[in-house]
């Protein structure tokens, strides 16, 4: 006899925020301010992913990946299950340098590529992937224009190679 599972329940835990936190999205800033509300203060990489409604409000925030001082194996699987299950309709996924350096690794550019893949394929876009430190500084890849009309920019420029050799 086979054995068939059905899913019942799915938890989510339903945390207040301060009054100051900003509820919509209308900058990069504005996304790394939750961000570093969030996981600013933590001792080793954690990608978060803020599920947004159309309106840009934060209708989630889901802790997806934690990992070590410097890296974190993200799987897009994870990424968009919050996303699916909260009805989001975009996102913009954040992940701390507990160096405090900003620059985005090959990985970091690679993730993006991948979540933007499958945000097109899902349906639920990729708006932004932000990079904070405990200072409460950021890099944004939408801002810095390595984001445009939903993909990635290839940048094989002298930007790029000092951005990542920084």
């Amino acid at each position: 006899m086979k054995k068939i599972y059905e899913v019942i329940k799915i938890k989510q835990v339903v945390k207040e925020i301060q009054n100051e936190l900003i509820e919509v999205i209308g900058s990069p800033l504005d996304a790394s301010r939750i961000a570093h509300y969030f996981i600013g203060d933590d001792d080793r990489e954690v990608f978060l992913v803020l599920c947004l409604n159309t309106n840009q409000k934060v209708i989630a925030v889901h802790r997806c990946h934690i990992g070590s001082l410097d890296g974190a194996l993200i799987s897009p699987r994870e990424v968009f299950k919050a996303c699916i299950l909260n009805n989001a309709r975009k996102i913009i996924v954040a992940h701390n340098h507990p160096s405090t350096k900003l620059n985005p690794s090959p990985e970091d550019l690679e993730i993006t590529q991948t979540l933007l893949k499958a945000g097109k394929i899902l349906d639920i876009p990729l708006q932004d992937h932000i990079i904070i430190n405990a200072e409460g500084d950021y890099f944004s890849f939408r801002e810095e224009g390595f984001i445009s009309r939903g993909r990635l920019i290839n940048k094989n420029d002298a930007k790029l190679n000092l951005i990542l050799h920084k």
